[in-house]
């Protein structure tokens, strides 16, 4: 039997949350998904024609509206904190002071994603046999569900509940009663985190797992479909050497071949996914 596990981040068309009624200010975003480490920035305007002042405000600085303006942005440069919550603050001439908070969901994709036994061959038809998928230091675990795949069908979800907003592990485990062909089916579960952000049309591209065989080249196809058209960009596990320079392009050639989870980012002007290549050791071909 084969198997491969992966992990990918996905993000859900939802409404935009309502500004407070109560204060006339209006966050751009409405709320914010970022990765641990990476920036963000944020608007809020008014469309009061009696502010005395506005601001934002955030553990990791403020910033203050010239006098008179009805907006003011904050750029947060590195996150690195789980929890926190910026604040818009308006003082009204009429009204006094009013607040609107902004929800930030700070996230972390897995180190590692693997399934245990190893292996399916042997398996005795009727016979139950548990299978378990390790995930390791991922965050949040509210947002994280687990899909167990045979072949390209998904036969079992689990879903975690939990308030830890930093980085745990987890682990799902299935009960799997063997059926006549298990032991030649590729059996592999993937991780997901799920948001709900207001995210149309950005770019849609599917994780993949590569095993790594002896004498090819991996090339890493991260080709996405969005209007505009996608620009990409690149992590990798390791500081290799690529063979293609160019890192604004959907196909990374590697030119060493080390196993680990590649990164791949799309964006466009309404927003950005990111596709994760797991690559694991393997003696022969190549599974997609």
């Amino acid at each position: 039997g084969e198997h491969c596990n992966t992990v990918k981040v996905s993000q859900q068309l939802c409404l935009e949350q309502p500004v407070n009624s109560s204060c006339l200010v209006q966050m751009n975003p409405p709320s914010v998904v970022v990765r641990f480490g990476d920036s963000f920035s944020v608007n809020c305007s008014s469309t009061s024609d009696l502010i005395e002042s506005m601001g934002l405000e955030s553990r990791y600085g403020s910033s203050m509206s010239s006098s008179g303006n009805s907006f003011v942005v904050l750029k947060v440069e590195s996150v690195t904190d789980w929890e926190f919550e910026p604040i818009c603050f308006l003082n009204h001439l009429r009204d006094g002071q009013c607040l609107q908070t902004l929800p930030v969901t700070v996230y972390k994709t897995p180190d590692t994603v693997s399934i245990s036994p190893p292996s399916l061959e042997g398996l005795v038809e009727g016979e139950r046999y548990s299978i378990q998928c390790d995930i390791v230091n991922v965050a949040p675990v509210s947002s994280l569900s687990v899909h167990w795949h045979r072949g390209d069908a998904i036969f079992y979800t689990e879903r975690f509940d939990g308030s830890s907003l930093s980085p745990v592990n987890k682990t799902s485990v299935f009960n799997l009663t063997a059926q006549r062909g298990d032991d030649e089916t590729r059996i592999w579960c993937e991780a997901q985190l799920d948001f709900w952000t207001p995210v149309p049309n950005v770019p849609r591209i599917k994780s993949e797992t590569l095993e790594l065989s002896a004498g090819i080249k991996l090339s890493l196809d991260c080709t996405a479909a969005g209007k505009p058209t996608p620009v990409y960009s690149w992590r990798s596990p390791h500081h290799i050497q690529r063979t293609n320079q160019n890192e604004n392009q959907s196909v990374l050639a590697l030119s060493i071949q080390l196993p680990g989870t590649y990164e791949c980012t799309a964006s466009n002007s309404q927003g950005s996914n990111t596709k994760y290549f797991t690559v694991t050791e393997a003696t022969s071909k190549i599974l997609l």
